[in-house]
């Protein structure tokens, strides 16, 4: 009993001295490739080799069955064309083929290939390039394809049909504009326009040095501000305290007690003439720009400059602020119009799709879009980002100034007098005018200066070259039957 019992023992050790010696061996995957066969004995594939075999014929058979033969018709054109190809070329043939990157996988396809069903004869019909339906018995329907290339047939299609995503919107009808009222007493081009929160009262700067205030309701002369040594250039009134800033060709930035009437802050910083200033509407900033091509920030009450924007090339003509980035949007005489993010002090983004100098900017009131002009060019942006979204066409001249009420009705000045007012949601121009010149004043004195509409959007400032304001209203008594709407739609798409 005692013998018996050792020697199971013995079988047991020595089977777990066996399987530790050659498990690494027999138990992994690789020792499916080969077996442990004598030098003589006849080549077999392995288990490994035969799996990847069945699953490599299961594979060809499943996704290249359907196209493993070509048409009858498409089979003799392609022997026609290369034994014609082979008798121009008559090149000796090279022994020289394309490696295959795995050579064993390679020989294997060649094997599952050889061991495939036989081709079929010349003169039955294939289902190549076609999925077989039923079959291929004498009751399957021969494929569509079986007689070579399926003809054409005119049949109706829509892919030339234009889609509803081209077609342009309706414009919406606005009343025509005119002439109420012409105002004189400046000595010079009108240059700026400003209404106070009120709606009170406006003011202008002009090339005489002086700004003055004037009753919006009658348009009487209220009070003249002097200070200023050469042309007013840019006006704007805070509408959270009692001050007018002005800047002025002299390279001054002046801010004006409204309680006084007198200058209590100079801002200085400049190298050149100030065109352009802009008040931010929730911060106490003030954004100036001008010929030395910056924009300037500074704070209102300390006066110092918080920020140098630069970028621009040559002067900057206009400046806007919003509450929302890009906070100040600039355009300059170089032809681009600048985003900048007056926390961060950097620009944006560059919009560079204008050809010639852009001379105006202008914001609508209560969506996030703006505009800008230059010469017969008028072009909208959304923001933030300052996508592209049309053009405006048909005012062929020097544009100077632009203004957007909350009605979506922009007006555009041009240099020779011409106006024009535009939908804002479509492009499309509704009104074009050309301005009469004060008597006694040049023809070439008819240029729009600058512009801007009261805080109702129902009156429009407009200062001129002929040193006069124009105050413009719309039509009460025009209605849709009596200035109908000439709208005629483009198919052409609209460009840059």
């Amino acid at each position: 009993m005692a013998d018996m019992q050792t020697a199971s023992q013995a079988v047991h050790v020595s089977a777990k001295r066996t399987r530790e010696i050659f498990a690494a061996d027999f138990g992994a995957p690789s020792a499916l490739d080969k077996f442990a066969q004598p030098a003589i004995a006849p080549s077999k594939p392995s288990p490994s080799e035969q799996a990847q075999k069945a699953s490599l014929s299961c594979r060809i058979r499943q996704e290249y069955a359907d196209v493993k033969e070509l048409p009858a018709v498409l089979a003799a054109k392609q022997a026609n064309a290369s034994a014609s190809a082979a008798a121009r070329r008559k090149k000796p043939k090279t022994t020289t083929e394309d490696q295959a990157s795995d050579q064993k996988m390679a020989k294997m396809i060649q094997g599952v290939a050889a061991s495939q069903s036989p081709r079929l004869a010349p003169s039955q019909a294939s289902n190549a390039l076609t999925l077989r339906v039923n079959g291929s018995g004498p009751g399957a329907r021969p494929p569509p394809n079986a007689d070579g290339p399926t003809p054409q047939r005119n049949l109706p299609s829509s892919s030339l049909v234009r889609r509803d995503t081209v077609r342009q919107q309706k414009p919406q009808w606005h009343a025509p504009w005119k002439l109420m009222r012409v105002i004189s007493g400046h000595l010079g081009w009108v240059r700026a326009l400003a209404v106070e929160p009120g709606n009170q009262w406006f003011a202008s700067g002009a090339g005489d040095r002086t700004i003055k205030i004037w009753d919006m309701a009658s348009g009487t002369l209220k009070l003249t501000l002097t200070g200023h040594i050469s042309t007013v250039r840019g006006l704007a009134v805070s509408p959270r305290h009692p001050y007018l800033f002005s800047c002025a060709e002299d390279k001054k930035v002046k801010c004006w007690d409204l309680e006084t009437n007198k200058v209590i802050r100079d801002y200085h910083g400049h190298l050149s003439g100030v065109y352009t200033l802009a008040l931010h509407p929730t911060l106490d900033v003030l954004c100036t720009g001008g010929r030395d091509g910056v924009v300037r920030v500074w704070d209102m009450r300390t006066r110092s400059n918080i920020h140098v924007l630069s970028g621009h090339k040559q002067t900057v003509s206009s400046v806007v602020c919003q509450e929302a980035d890009p906070q100040v949007i600039s355009s300059s005489l170089d032809s681009t119009v600048r985003m900048y993010d007056l926390a961060a002090g950097k620009t944006m983004g560059v919009l560079t799709h204008h050809k010639k100098g852009v001379r105006a900017l202008a914001t609508h009131p209560s969506e996030f879009t703006f505009a800008s002009a230059s010469s017969a060019q008028i072009k909208q942006w959304k923001c933030p980002e300052g996508a592209f979204m049309q053009n405006f066409d048909g005012h062929n001249a020097i544009i100077n100034t632009l203004a957007v009420n909350q009605e979506n009705v922009m007006f555009s000045g041009g240099d020779n007098g011409s106006i024009a007012f535009w939908d804002w949601k479509t492009g499309y121009k509704f009104q074009h005018e050309e301005s009469i010149a004060q008597p006694g004043s040049l023809d070439a004195e008819a240029g729009i200066m600058s512009s801007t509409f009261d805080l109702s959007g129902s009156r429009l400032l407009t200062g001129e070259a002929d040193k006069t304001i124009k105050v413009w209203k719309q039509d009460e008594n025009a209605t849709e039957d009596s200035y109908p709407l000439d709208w005629r739609p483009t198919l052409g798409r609209q460009k840059f």
